[in-house]
């Protein structure tokens, strides 16, 4: 592939990622954008259920399917590997933008609070739980888990390597503090309708098994017995909880 089109196209795609991830706080959080988890056109609750958990299937189904190890082997047959990570993030931005248009909310509310400070401190914990997501991206290269470095190394005629495994940061408390930036993100609110309550279940459930039986199995098969060693003295989500 042209090295000068495939630097455009990740730079394209990660742009398409920058813009649905900024869309996704919005659209949890419930306000600055026009489409969010509690607007939107009405639907009969068993409907809108129906919609909601179809999309987030969708998304589930992509998502760890496009990350399989046998998938990329598969894929790349047809898709040029440095682009290979660059297009699997377009397609997931494409899927969640999907999601994002055609939910159907559910504004029966099951808690509220109202007390200002209370509201500010659920409010700044749901921020840090997106600030986790982020920083924990940079902490395992941001740049190649959205493709980025792919496209740069093919551009300088280089081929990316599988870099060795190394504890850094939060890793050090959880296995997975990405993941437990969305959960805090997706739970901590102060005002929880059935709607977000679907989402922040299901998606729960969703981080639980991919990570547990799909993620895990691969990092497994990567590094062997370093990463066993691993998911035995670290927690995969919760800090404390000393158990995979």
């Amino acid at each position: 592939m042209n090295r000068s089109l495939a630097v455009l196209y990740g730079g394209a795609c990660y742009t398409a990622f920058l813009a649905t991830f900024l869309y996704a706080i919005a659209f949890v959080a419930g306000f600055g954008v026009p489409k969010h988890i509690d607007n939107g056109a009405q639907t009969p609750l068993w409907t809108a259920l129906a919609i909601d958990i179809g999309l987030l299937t969708l998304f589930a189904v992509q998502h760890s399917g496009m990350a399989r190890p046998a998938f990329k082997r598969w894929w790349t047959r047809f898709v040029p590997p440095p682009i290979e990570r660059s297009t699997f993030v377009l397609v997931s931005s494409a899927v969640l933008a999907l999601l994002f248009w055609l939910w159907r909310p559910l504004p029966q509310v099951v808690w509220h609070v109202d007390a200002g400070l209370a509201r500010g401190v659920l409010w700044g914990v749901s921020l840090f739980g997106w600030l986790l997501v982020l920083t924990s991206s940079f902490t395992i290269n941001h740049f190649e888990l959205f493709g980025l470095r792919q496209v740069w190394l093919h551009a300088r005629g280089r081929v990316a390597k599988d870099e060795p495994f190394v504890i850094r940061a939060m890793y050090r408390i959880v296995r997975h503090p990405l993941m437990l930036g969305f959960l805090i993100a997706f739970w901590v609110t102060p005002t929880m309708t059935l709607g977000h309550l679907l989402f922040a279940a299901v998606v729960t459930g969703y981080i639980v098994v991919a990570v547990k039986f799909l993620e895990e199995r691969d990092l497994v098969a990567m590094h062997g017995d370093t990463y066993r060693d691993y998911q035995r003295k670290v927690p995969m989500l919760l800090p404390g909880k000393m158990r995979p």
